[in-house]
């Protein structure tokens, strides 16, 4: 590997050893590393071409890949050589992982979910392309100024990528606008403008390298990038307005929506994506298998929520128009090659477009939604549906402003519609899908989330890892759920101690980095309780905040007691139009800044936003949690990763029963988690009676308390009236329940505190934790998706 390192430095970074900066080190070890990653690709490629195997194309806005660098090192199984490589020269590997940035294709648990599921496409050695957008500027770089959120770009590509390839030969032009004019027997679309959509692929290494399998992010230009005449006329700017306007399309993840241009941008970027793959996806299939009418036994199309939902309306569009299908014939092939995860049951969450606005975009594809809809319609008809379940499933909401429901088209289109965690699969069978589910009874169906071991113990937490291989040994690397046999030595007192102690270490190590990056000094033998996640009132940090104003309080109003000490780690980003997250964002810092400069609670309470919360920072973060705050409003958290990920690493969930922490629940036992709070049924029970949340409110002396504090400004003394419509909802309609679950999550927060004096209680606790979520590898979930959905393995 040195000698290879070496020729790489000179002949292709153009760097002789003795000059070479830090910077020429890093692309060395990585184009090194690359030619290893390639073979491999090509390998995979071939295997996958003779043997004529069906593919998983999987379409996503986001992918939140993180670095790769260690990633595929580890997977290839060359962190030694790399280290020992570098080694020779005096560098060192880990100094060279932190020169990469994070790759701004995500931000939230959707984008971190596909990552995790490319990788275990891969590792199961199941052929697979993941589709979505290069975003040069991703959603935004967060800066924190005075407690405030401030979006500034993302410029990870400013020094290039050396992980992806060009594809010139994969390029598709997507149209927008135009008329729909007949053909013959057919119809033509002749679209008014036109981008050329052009692919870059990124190597995906699954587990040992078995796979290499490939990310294909699409970029855009125009056709022809400058108009010469406008230029020379003097119009220099006018001149690159085609450019321009391809352009943003590939600059930023979820533009914001709050006005019209923002909401045709977000509808332009799904279909140009979404349409681009689509071209790609049937190319394939027609230049190696020739018929087209046997794509569904071939390739398997899955839509990561409902931004590519417009893919049922391509993919028969180009069946129809282009390959000569009848309609009927088409829709049926559609169905069984697609398929569709919902994500959400907030049903603003649940995208739709102004009808005008996707007529005028893409009226072909509006033609062909009426069409679908007609069928649908019909068939409801012909099963007895009345008018009101007929208007809930149609593909138009015809209530107020006409809209385009992606959510049921994409409902429509798919054999197969699963949840995410096994409550929320029941619930959208009785609340957003509830009419679609009786029309089609077969096809929802669950598929608990699961996250990749490999990046999520292996390689952010060595040290664990270490800790665990040489009780159990290594079969847990190939096979997560080998990690039970750690139940047998959950309380021996010798691994308990080996796990206390890297813990710490990890607790360190996070502390060191706060303090170097924001000055703030935490106690790395406090209670370390954290939530990092999307920023979003159904998470309710706000909850955890209104909570930590209560301890505060009772900090200061009874010293004489044995407070455990706590440091509180918020982090996450708010939407730029989503006014209550920035202000939860705001809020959080200025309770910070009012206790870390606050003398009587000093040593016992310590809070700190960390900004730009992105991967890289997740792999500081969860390793060296302690409490993991997962606190959701129950029914409206789809499933959640970041639960898993805590619990793998040996940190306890504070929890409602939302999402997957039912089912963590159920595989780590009742006494290993710590759960509060009312329940999806009791929510919706409590809605439905007419909740009064000021009654909940006036009855609770800690919860009263503490907000009014906030909302008369006791942390905002620069702006008294900063929180008083934030907290005046609460009083006026609470729709998240918070005061409702606030005694609750008080309560168990004691509890916490409780169990955290017993440190051999809670190391046994921890240990369980690791033990019994092996069940939550994305291998597994994966493994149901190939098997139930895809028919792939």
């Amino acid at each position: 590997m040195d000698a290879r390192i070496i020729d790489v430095l000179r002949h292709r970074v153009g760097k002789d050893e003795r000059a070479a900066k830090e910077h020429d080190w890093y692309n060395a070890a990585i184009l090194a590393l690359r030619d290893e990653v390639i073979d491999r690709w090509i390998g995979s490629t071939r295997r996958t071409y003779e043997a004529g195997d069906k593919r998983v194309y999987y379409l996503s806005m986001e992918f939140l890949i993180g670095r790769l660098l260690r990633d595929a090192i580890s997977n290839l199984g060359l962190t030694e050589v790399m280290e020992g490589a570098l080694g020779k020269h005096d560098l060192e590997l880990a100094a060279l992982e932190e020169l990469e940035p994070d790759a701004a294709l995500g931000n939230g648990g959707l984008g971190r979910l596909a990552a995790c599921f490319m990788e275990s496409l891969a590792t199961l050695d199941i052929p697979a392309y993941g589709y979505g957008i290069r975003y040069v500027n991703g959603m935004f770089r967060q800066r924190i100024d005075d407690g405030w959120q401030v979006e500034l770009p993302e410029n990870w590509l400013a020094h290039g990528n050396p992980w992806e390839f060009e594809r010139r030969e994969s390029a598709y032009l997507i149209g927008f606008g135009g008329e729909v004019n007949p053909q013959g027997d057919g119809v033509v679309w002749v679209p008014a403008e036109e981008i050329e959509a052009t692919a870059v692929d990124t190597p995906v290494v699954g587990w040992r390298g078995k796979r290499v399998n490939t990310l294909r992010l699409w970029t855009a230009s125009a056709i022809d990038p400058i108009k010469l005449d406008a230029f020379n006329a003097g119009d220099h700017i006018g001149a690159l307005t085609e450019q321009m306007r391809a352009d943003s399309l590939v600059r930023v993840l979820y533009p914001a929506d709050s006005h019209k241009a923002g909401q045709e941008l977000r509808l332009r970027q799904e279909y140009f994506f979404t349409a681009a793959s689509i071209q790609d996806i049937v190319r394939r299939h027609v230049q190696y298998e020739g018929d087209i009418r046997t794509l569904c036994d071939k390739a398997a199309i899955q839509l990561n929520d409902t931004h590519p939902a417009i893919a049922v309306a391509e993919l028969t569009r180009l069946l129809v128009d282009e390959h000569g299908l009848e309609f009927n014939e088409a829709w049926v092939l559609t169905q069984k090659t697609v398929s569709y995860t919902n994500h959400t049951l907030l049903p603003e969450a649940l995208e739709s477009w102004p009808l005008p606005m996707f007529e005028q975009l893409l009226p072909r594809h509006m033609q062909l939604i009426y069409a679908i809809n007609s069928r649908v319609l019909r068939e409801a008809r012909k099963a007895g549906f009345d008018d009101a379940m007929i208007a809930a499933i149609s593909l138009i909401d015809e209530g107020g402003e006409r809209r385009v429901r992606m959510a049921n088209l994409a409902f429509s289109g798919s054999h197969s519609i699963n949840g995410v965690a096994a409550l929320h699969t029941e619930l959208m069978k009785e609340t957003v899908f509830a009419d679609l589910h009786k029309l089609y009874p077969t096809r929802i169906n669950n598929k608990t989330n699961g996250v990749t071991p490999r990046r999520w113990l292996q390689q952010c937490n060595p040290g664990l890892t270490s800790v665990i291989t040489e009780v159990i040994g290594d079969g847990f690397l190939d096979d997560a759920e080998e990690l039970s046999a750690l139940n047998a030595f959950a309380d021996d007192a010798a691994l308990c101690d080996k796990v206390r102690a890297v813990k710490r270490a990890n607790k360190v190590a996070l502390a060191d980095h706060i303090k170097r990056t924001m000055g703030v000094r935490l106690d790395p033998d406090a209670l370390f309780d954290v939530q990092i996640k999307r920023i979003h009132e159904y998470k309710r940090q706000l909850l955890n905040l209104v909570e930590t104003v209560a301890l505060y309080d009772q900090i200061r109003s009874h010293p004489e007691r044995d407070w455990v000490p706590r440091v509180k780690i918020f982090g996450g980003k708010a939407a730029p139009s989503y006014h209550n997250a920035k202000l939860v964002i705001k809020l959080a810092n200025d309770i910070a800044r009012r206790i870390n400069s606050d003398p009587s609670v000093g040593g016992l309470l310590k809070v700190v936003f960390v900004p730009n919360y992105n991967v890289s920072f997740a792999e500081r973060i969860i390793p060296a949690a302690d409490l993991s705050e997962q606190i959701s409003t129950a029914g409206m958290e789809a499933s959640g990763t970041g639960n898993m990920k805590f619990a793998l690493n040996g940190a306890l969930t504070i929890g409602t029963l939302d999402g997957a922490n039912i089912e963590i629940k159920d595989k780590v036992g009742d006494d290993n988690i710590v759960i509060f709070g009312l329940t999806a049924a009791e929510v919706a029970a409590r809605r439905a009676d007419g909740y009064d949340p000021r009654a909940v409110i006036e009855a609770s002396l800690e919860l009263s308390q503490a907000l009014s504090a906030i909302a008369t400004g006791v942390f905002s003394p620069d702006d008294r009236d900063r929180y008083a419509d934030l907290i005046g909802g609460i009083y006026e309609r609470d729709w998240f329940m918070l005061a409702a679950d606030f005694d609750g999550y008080a309560a168990a927060q004691r509890t916490v505190d409780k169990r955290w004096e017993d440190p051999a209680g809670w190391c046994a606790s921890a240990i369980r934790n690791i033990a019994n979520v092996g069940w939550f590898s994305s291998d597994r979930t994966i493994a149901e998706y190939a098997k139930d959905i895809w028919k792939v393995m």
